[in-house]
């Protein structure tokens, strides 16, 4: 399982050195959300703050656009150094046009359904895609409880994807901490987010270590 803290839950005063503590701490990604205000009620922090922070770390940026019109911005947070750029399938832009910019850039790009969505709402495009990111919580805040039951999404996309023949990561995003992490690990996640559960531990490093050893744990 890959570890993927979430800049959500960080101190905003001290980002960069947040970031930099993160990958420190034996973290596998770093998980942005990006919020617009309209698609999902909260305000965030946009590429320019990305590409603030990106001369902190080395590892992985996980770009997660929760944004009406991720299409409009791929080029921005491009520029701004993401590795890996998801977006809703909820949106608002083509998502076979907006797949293909993000793979314009050398970016690997990734889908993402929320609660209410079904797992088939990513059947598609699981050919072009990187990663599929579930979400366990409903977009917006930090800090919500885990829904269970959007676990069994992981095994459809999973079985969709060895029948196209595809490869994809199976992300979580949403109350995983320790008392989840094993949930997530038993219904086939390949990267959990986490925000509050390592970003608000006493020490990082002991946090992302025993969330790993749970889910080595779980899977024998």
């Amino acid at each position: 399982m890959k570890i993927a803290p979430s800049i959500l839950s960080c101190d905003f005063a001290v980002m960069g050195s947040e970031t930099r503590r993160m990958e420190d701490a034996g973290a596998d990604y770093i998980h942005l959300d990006v919020m617009d205000g309209h698609f999902v009620p909260n305000l965030t922090f946009g590429a320019p703050v990305i590409k603030a922070i990106r001369p902190y770390s080395s590892l992985p940026f996980d770009v997660h656009l929760m944004i009406d019109n991720p299409y409009d911005y791929i080029d921005d947070f491009a520029d701004a150094g993401a590795d890996i750029i998801t977006f809703h399938v909820e949106s608002r832009s083509d998502i076979g046009k907006t797949i293909e910019k993000i793979k314009s850039h050398g970016i690997k790009p990734g889908l993402v359904i929320k609660p209410q969505t079904p797992a088939s709402a990513v059947f598609p495009y699981l050919k072009d895609i990187f990663m599929a990111l579930v979400m366990t919580v409903e977009p917006g805040f930090g800090g919500q409880s885990f829904m269970e039951d959007m676990l069994p999404k992981l095994k459809e996309i999973r079985d969709e994807a060895e029948r196209q023949g595809a490869s994809v990561l199976l992300e979580l995003d949403g109350g995983i901490n320790e008392a989840t992490i094993s949930m997530a690990a038993a219904a086939g996640g390949d990267v959990c987010v986490s925000g509050t559960g390592v970003f608000k531990a006493p020490d990082a490093k002991q946090a992302i270590e025993r969330l790993k050893a749970l889910c080595e744990k779980e899977r024998g």
